[in-house]
This record gives structure tokens, sequence and C-alpha cells, in this order.
């Protein structure tokens, strides 16, 4: 017995769920490459991903997933036997990190635990002790997708300034572009990366890095450059050096519809609506979670990020069991547990084009779930969630 009939719905950080919008740009037979009318394409985004990024520096798009992303921004500032700050708050972090070191550069991780956010006064403390100043830059997360934590970027800028340091801060911002605040300028921000996957509501395969001033004067010796990635290589009057070789084309214009829509909601309605279903959503975990058996991942309520929530299991059921149920008895896919909480959680993701009837879908269907599996839990999650929405969005 099964009441999953009818489109399955991912709930999942990543890929998100795509707008038929978007889904339509893209079915279009292939386009002449040379043709002005993809120039013009090609002139729009780079403009409007800096816009986004809220920078003055140029944008580079890439025929990549975020992982490409992470090595274009390290290649391009980094050289063999440099040595960078990498700050510990989930997985994703610690992942950048590795690709740094499979390239060359050595690692140092200011460890943290994947049930908090990133302190600042620990980055300040750590790079006051570099009186040599052999950490070359700073790398971490704006949000963490596996542990669900969201980092105080302007809090970790100031720290770096306060301690007087010169290393270059690197953020990766795969799970938040689109969906909050972002200041690249104001928060001292020297390379940012993300994707197109995620708040940005684009097929997979699209990574963007943003550049400052100051990370292109250290472009200019880095010595990791390689002609794929190189920013000086795209920058050619080209208009294929853009892309390094043939354009994705549909990807383009599929990303060229996803911005139109979020300009048109305008970035504070954007920000706020995701405010908005992020919190319903924590307001019925925190229900569930009055029974011992579920709880927050993030111990912090405000370091909990606003894309997705990630929630403990401890019972005889497993977060895998509730997760399977989900999916195959009622056609919502939830997210795995990764990395350190590989099978002992399962992650909510309200980011990019979701809404309340999807949201709180997705939270009557895990409601189903711990019914059904007899996971002791809070009664009235979704009802709470419901309450919390009425109350906050005006008639």
């Amino acid at each position: 017995m099964v009441v999953r009939a009818g489109r399955e719905f991912l709930a999942i950080p990543g890929p998100t769920t795509m707008p038929d919008e978007v889904l339509r740009a893209m079915h279009r037979p292939a386009a002449d490459i040379y043709d002005g009318g993809l120039l013009a394409l090609t002139e729009s985004l780079h403009a409007d991903l800096s816009k986004l990024f809220h920078t003055r520096g140029r944008s580079y798009i890439y025929i990549a997933n975020g992982h490409g992303a992470w090595e274009a921004a390290l290649t391009n500032v980094l050289s063999r036997g440099d040595k960078i700050l990498v700050l510990e708050s989930g997985r994703f972090a610690i992942g950048w990190g590795d690709a740094a070191e499979r390239l060359g550069v050595e690692i140092e991780i200011l460890k943290g635990t994947w049930d908090r956010a990133v302190r600042p006064d620990e980055v300040e403390a750590r790079l006051r002790q570099d009186k040599e100043r052999r950490i070359k830059a700073v790398l971490t997360v704006q949000i963490d997708t596996a542990s669900g934590v969201v980092n105080d970027i302007p809090a970790i800028g100031r720290a770096i300034r306060a301690a007087g340091h010169d290393a270059l801060f690197m953020v990766d911002a795969v799970a938040s572009l689109g969906c909050m605040p972002f200041q690249m300028d104001d928060w001292h921000i020297d390379v940012a990366m993300s994707a197109s996957q995620k708040g940005l509501m684009t097929p997979p395969g699209l990574g963007f890095v943003a550049v400052s001033e100051r990370a292109r004067e250290v472009h200019r010796k880095a010595d990791l450059r390689s002609p794929y990635w190189d920013w000086t290589a795209r920058d050619g009057q080209e208009h294929y050096q853009k892309y390094a070789g043939t354009p994705p084309v549909h990807l383009l214009y599929a990303l060229r519809q996803a911005l139109d829509m979020l300009f048109e909601e305008g970035a504070e309605n954007t920000f706020l609506r995701h405010r908005l279903l992020a919190e319903a959503v924590r307001r019925a975990v925190g229900v569930w979670s009055e029974k011992g058996a579920l709880s927050f991942n993030i111990l912090a309520p405000s370091e909990r990020s606003d894309t997705v929530t990630t929630v403990l299991v401890r019972s005889e059921r497993t977060a895998n069991d509730l997760k399977d149920y989900c999916r195959d008895k009622c056609g919502v896919v939830l997210g795995n547990g990764i990395g350190a909480l590989s099978g002992q959680a399962f992650r909510i993701a309200h980011m990019g084009h979701v809404n309340a009837p999807m949201i709180l879908g997705v939270l009557g269907v895990v409601e189903v779930g711990l019914n059904a599996l007899r996971i002791p839990h809070g009664e009235g999650g979704v009802l709470a969630a419901t309450r919390w929405l009425g109350d906050n969005v005006p008639a």
C-alpha cells in the first residue's frame, strides 16, 4: 500500500526542484555559438552574477559543478607549497581544503564541530599566531549543507582584518547565493564561488567564481594556474575563451531564465521567503524533538541555516528507515545524512524554487513517516509550522 502516485518531490539540498519556466528555456534547438545573441547572453550573465555576489569585480562561468568551481578558485590564486587555513563547520569546507591539498597546497584545519558555526575569535587568534605570514588564504563556507550550519561571514572577515593578516578570504556560497544576503565587497571577500543547482534553480553543470582586485593581483603570480580554469585566458576577446571552448548553450538559457525570476521577485522578498519557510521547518522539528528521539544537529538557533535543516534521529528506527518510508510510500525524497552524520540524520532542504505547499507537504509526509514507523516524537509539528506561517504571512 502506497500513496506516492504522481510527481516525486525532491526535498534534498541540491539539485533542487527546477521551475517549469527554467526547463522550458532549455527546450530549443542548438544555437549558433558565434551569433551576437549568444554573445549578449554571456555578457548579461556575467554582469548579473556579479550583481548577485554584490561585487564590482568580475565573475566567471565554468562548465563544472561546485567541485570544479572550488578548483577554479584555488588554482587561480595559489601556488605549490602555499599554506591555507580551512575553517571546519561541516563537510564542505574540509572538502575544499582536501582539493587544495591534492593540488600541492599545505592545509591546516582550524578544528570545529559539526553542531556549531565557526568561531571568529578562534580565527583571529590563529592568524595572530602566524607571525611569518605563511597562511595565504582562509577557506570557509557560508552554509554547510551537511551540518545545516550558517557561518557569520562578515564576522569572520572582521576577524581576519582584526588580526592584521593579509590572507585572502575565500568563501563557498553554493548553498546560500540567491537565498540569503551575500555582500562580497562589503564583507571584504576576495574570492567567492557558487554553483547553479541550488538557490539558482538551474540544472547542475555551471560553476561560478567572483574575484576581487586584490585576488587579481595575487593571481598574476600564482603557479597553479591551468589552461581551463585560468582567469587571464578567459579574459580574452573571443567568445569561446569565456568558456575555454564551446559554451554550455542550453544551461546558459536556463540560468538566464532563473536569474530573471529571482530579479523579478526581488532580493529582499526572496530572502524573506527563505527565512519564513525555514522557520516553519524549524517549528515543526522543534515540536517533533520533544520526545527525545529527534533533535536539531545545530545546537544554537541563530546558527541554523535558512536553506537546509539537518535532523538527528536516535531511536530503534533509523534516519534511513524514515527516509526510505517517505520516498517509497509517499514520494518525498529527503536528504541523507552525509559525512560524519551518515545514517544518523536526514535533511530537509528549503531553498530555491520552493513555496508554502511544498514545505508543508514535506513536513506532513515526515510526520506520516514518524507515525508509521513509531518513532517517538512530539505531536503537532505540522500544526506548529502552519501557525507560524499564518502568524507571519499577513493577509
